[in-house]
């Protein structure tokens, strides 16, 4: 009779033990999915078990990927004090070491009499049993080791050994879940450095191209405003780079880490420029299905670049100038008022100053707007950047078209000849067709004709660059293009330059393919 009472009392336990269990695990595994903060979410496991689990001391011990030491990143002990320094377990070292070596379960009555104890923690009772299970994040990867103490031993200590397991598994899924996403954040965080590095690289300094006074003064203007937060006015006429300036200002300066935000003023009516710039709250206008952050919003801490500013309108001019006096607004159909911390950069090719005499453009926004101005000059103005213009740009086709090209120096004298109204753009347009209609990648001055620069169109005057006709890297076809030139496209000349006969050099015109330029 005693022995049944015994048995039922010991299946009660059980049962009463194995209920109280799968409630824990229920809730364990709420800590765990609510956070992928590592720590904190153990922490809170821990706790839990310590409260709910009659499971306390708890540790959890993870491997860390580059030393492969064993880390405590959680522990709880009756007092809830919390770890003051890192504590480390090398491989192999101690009860913990032991049970990450075995990759099994170790149960231990009664922690006194255990010798690998190391109490190194200083937070467990050597009176008490002692559990340390092995976590996984794959059936053969253990990661790290999780222990706590029963309150009491006997026969239910593996049932709790079991439980304690059971736990462990679901830490070793949190585990994995938390390094994949570690992962994919470094690597993340990696592109994202690499695509700033080639940002910088694209709009700084080196993608400038010019050797000139004018645009010498220019880098020396960008240099000294890119420190400060003032407010800078491009201006130049279409094509000259006021966007790659308002770039390399914007990547050499403190901002250089937030946003670049670019909007042209030109491109919307007033409503739409509204929100474009300010944004909008659902429900604003028609078409307004959520809420919606603008330019100015989107460039906070950064730098805002706003094109054609001369376009807009006198009603926008005033929304405008309350932004860049006081740095906030509101929303389109917003009645919150909303700071911004935003550097701008504006651009114009038209006169500002006659349109504010004309009382076209307001004067306080001038002002505003021209407290750094940098004058962008016309290509026609630097005729002498063209060659280098010219090799950098189609060196920027050829990465884009995927293969090599090369510039000859007869289709460089080609360009230089003529004024570029459409400025740099105008000169990119020209090579990008070039390329296109070169299939061996040479671009030589007959292609330049067949991409549709004519040599009597718009040509200004560039005295002939002095070419040495003895050079060896020059082909026969680019020497008797340089003679022609030089003699200013009489054969007679150009054959006395070479050494020629008037023959010679009509023959070599025929057989090279060379067209003759009608003076």
């Amino acid at each position: 009779m005693t022995e049944t009472v015994l048995e039922e009392k010991s299946s009660t336990a059980r049962n009463t033990l194995v209920q109280a269990e799968l409630d824990t695990l229920y809730r364990v595994s709420q800590v765990l999915s609510q956070s992928l903060e590592l720590k904190d979410t153990l922490a809170a496991v821990l706790e839990l078990l310590h409260d709910q689990g009659s499971l306390h001391n708890g540790m959890v011990c993870l491997i860390e990927e580059d030393s492969k030491e064993l880390m405590v990143y959680a522990a709880h002990n009756v007092e809830g004090e919390k770890l003051s320094s890192p504590i480390r377990y090398q491989p192999g070292e101690g009860l913990v070491g032991e049970i990450m070596n075995l990759e099994k379960s170790i149960v231990v009555q009664r922690l006194a009499d255990e010798p690998k104890f190391l109490d190194r923690m200083g937070i467990y009772s050597t009176n008490l049993p002692f559990i340390g299970v092995p976590i996984f994040i794959d059936e053969h990867e253990p990661v790290g080791v999780f222990v706590a103490q029963p309150p009491i031993g006997g026969e239910l200590l593996n049932e709790q050994a079991r439980f304690l397991e059971m736990v462990s598994n679901l830490v070793g899924q949190s585990v994995k879940l938390s390094r994949m996403v570690a992962r994919e954040r470094r690597a993340l965080e990696d592109e994202r450095d690499n695509l700033r590095r080639e940002v910088r690289a694209e709009h700084g300094f080196n993608s400038i191209v010019g050797h000139t006074l004018p645009m010498r003064r220019v880098f020396e203007q960008v240099r000294q405003v890119a420190k400060w937060n003032t407010t800078v006015l491009i201006r130049g006429e279409s094509g000259t780079g006021k966007e790659l300036i308002a770039h390399a200002i914007h990547y050499n300066s403190p901002r250089a880490s937030g946003s670049f935000i670019k909007l042209n003023c030109a491109a919307l009516p007033d409503n739409l420029l509204e929100s474009e710039l300010f944004g909008h709250e659902k429900g604003a206008f028609t078409g307004a299905v959520s809420q919606r952050k603008g330019r100015f919003e989107q460039a906070d801490a950064g730098t805002l670049f706003l094109d054609e500013i001369g376009e807009i309108s006198a009603t926008f001019q005033a929304k405008l100038l309350r932004v860049l006096q006081e740095g906030e607004f509101e929303r389109v159909g917003g009645a919150r008022t909303i700071k911004v911390d935003v550097r701008v950069i504006a651009a114009t090719n038209r006169d500002l100053e006659s349109e504010v005499e004309k009382e076209e453009f307001r004067e306080d926004l001038y002002y505003r707007l021209n407290v750094m101005p940098i004058n962008m000059p016309s290509l026609r103005e630097r005729a002498e950047d063209v060659p280098d213009l010219s090799r950098f740009l189609v060196e920027k086709i050829g990465r884009k078209q995927g293969r090599p090209l090369s510039i000859m120096d007869s289709a460089v004298r080609l360009l230089m000849r003529h004024d570029w109204p459409g400025n740099v753009r105008e000169l990119e347009n020209c090579l990008e067709r070039a390329a296109i209609m070169s299939e061996d990648g040479v671009i030589d001055r007959d292609i330049i004709k067949l991409a549709g620069l004519e040599e009597n169109d718009g040509v200004i005057d560039v005295a002939p660059t002095a070419i040495d006709l003895d050079d060896p890297e020059l082909d026969e076809r680019e020497r008797v293009i340089a003679a022609l030139e030089q003699a200013g496209w009489v054969q007679a000349k150009a054959a006395r330059l070479l050494g020629m006969t008037p023959r010679q050099i009509a023959y070599r015109i025929q057989t090279l393919g060379i067209k003759v330029r009608q003076i």
